[in-house]
């Protein structure tokens, strides 16, 4: 499967500039693609102004993507801020080609940042099924908690989208690898750059890991796309040998 990721500064809590800035974006992605990756909160940057930016799933972005999507042939996620039943989520959207839509909110809300004190957290983790590829979707902050991104359903790729700040981004590089390699999976992370409004900024290190750590995409700093093939079947023949999935202990999330 071929993946695209794009690594970009945002526009503060400006929906229709973001949505024009990657409309540019995956347009100018070279060749065709299966799964284009944006950030977390790609419309308006990691605001706490959920009122502000908030859309529902009928919503100007919700309808963008879908034509984006049908119209590249290709599926596209990344977060945004929805509203539904009076609260509002960081939900990250899986929009496949036909239209068909899957989200994932975000269980673990920032709480350094009162992410919890706006927003509402999901209870579930989510599997989505893709050209026969099981994905596991996760936002930033998740990235954190081993336990809950556990591969108990035999997923063959992890992705976190997030606004992860450049004051902590050795974390970032670190937790990723670990994902990869305990869960014998891809992990693929896609990071904003930049400045947002209150003052932090964002390196970026987007990046594909394997499933035994090594890099396919390189951590940069820069504005950029990546493009990547990923190999199911050496990854399958890579579990088959060392079996280390076999011996994984169980875990239950209490919700």
């Amino acid at each position: 499967m071929k993946v695209t990721l794009i690594q970009s500064p945002l526009i503060w809590e400006s929906p229709k500039e973001n949505r024009s800035y990657f409309e540019t974006k995956i347009n100018s992605i070279f060749g065709s693609t299966e799964l284009i990756v944006l950030p977390e909160m790609f419309t308006s940057g990691f605001t706490m102004k959920a009122e502000v930016v908030a859309e529902t799933m009928q919503g100007e972005t919700i309808s963008w993507l879908k034509t984006l999507a049908k119209a590249k042939k290709s599926a596209i996620t990344g977060s945004v801020v929805i509203k539904e039943n009076g609260n509002f989520y960081n939900r990250m959207l899986f929009v496949f080609p036909s239209g068909e839509i899957q989200f994932y909110d975000k269980k673990h809300l920032f709480t350094l940042a009162g992410e919890d004190k706006v927003y509402t957290s999901g209870t579930q983790k989510v599997i989505v099924n893709y050209l026969d590829w099981k994905i596991c979707l996760q936002v930033c902050y998740d990235l954190r908690f081993p336990v809950f991104s556990r591969n108990s359903e035999d997923y063959d790729l992890l992705i976190y989208v997030a606004s992860w700040p450049k004051i902590r981004i050795n974390a970032w590089d670190a937790l990723l690898k670990a994902r990869a390699i305990e869960n014998l999976s891809y992990a693929i992370g896609v990071n904003r750059i930049g400045e947002d409004d209150n003052g932090y900024q964002y390196t970026g290190h987007s990046q594909v890991v394997d499933y035994l750590g090594e890099y396919l995409v390189e951590p940069n700093e820069s504005e950029a796309v990546f493009s990547v093939e990923l190999d199911r079947q050496k990854m399958m023949l890579t579990r088959q040998k060392l079996g280390f999935l076999n011996d994984r202990d169980e875990f239950k999330i209490n919700e």
